[in-house]
């Protein structure tokens, strides 16, 4: 849900009421709603700050959070995409750490099978939303670095040429492609 209101009272109490009604909704069709599973949080741009509310459902009060995991997706209260960046870097470099280690024992083709099952699937989840936030950037040396194994050049190489060999899309490239094939008429 999403609930918008200029004035914090009347916003507080509307989210009261909207909580309750959706409660009664689950308990009416034999649902139940998992309260410690329920979060809220308050979006705020990045030059004001957060105002404390209480939404109590039932007798438990829903924990306001700062951030949170929403379909493989981690959202801010600012919406910032740095949050959910920060969350894949690790994956990603256990990843590249991945690909090092079987380099020796893998054909080209095998080891592009990795880089698309294991790299570029979580690289590619929820590109839309992050793709153009300035430390997509961290990601795009990944990608490269990674790249560097497959092929088994050094750290300062170019990657330009490479990437056309392996016929894979940079990091900026499939953010472009996913972009068009999503917004643009096909």
């Amino acid at each position: 849900m999403i609930i918008t209101n200029t004035n914090s009272l009347n916003f507080e109490k509307g989210v009261n009421k909207i909580i309750q009604d959706i409660n009664e909704w689950f308990n009416t069709n034999l649902l139940s709603l998992n309260l410690d599973k329920t979060h809220f949080i308050h979006f705020v741009t990045k030059n004001s700050s957060s105002i404390n509310f209480n939404i109590i459902c039932g007798n438990k009060k829903i924990v306001n959070v700062y951030n949170t995991t929403f379909l493989g997706l981690t959202l801010d209260n600012t919406l910032s995409r740095r949050t959910h960046i920060d969350t894949i870097i690790p994956k990603l470099s256990s990843a590249s750490f991945s690909l090092r280690v079987v380099k020796p024992f893998l054909s080209l083709d095998s080891l592009k099978m990795v880089y698309y099952s294991y790299f570029h699937s979580v690289m590619t989840y929820g590109l839309i939303f992050w793709g153009n936030a300035h430390h997509s950037n961290i990601i795009f040396r990944l990608q490269k670095r990674i790249i560097r194994i497959i092929v088994g050049k050094r750290g300062r190489d170019s990657c330009r040429e490479h990437f056309k060999n392996l016929k894979i899309l940079p990091l900026q490239s499939q953010y472009i492609y996913i972009f068009i094939f999503a917004f643009c008429d096909r």
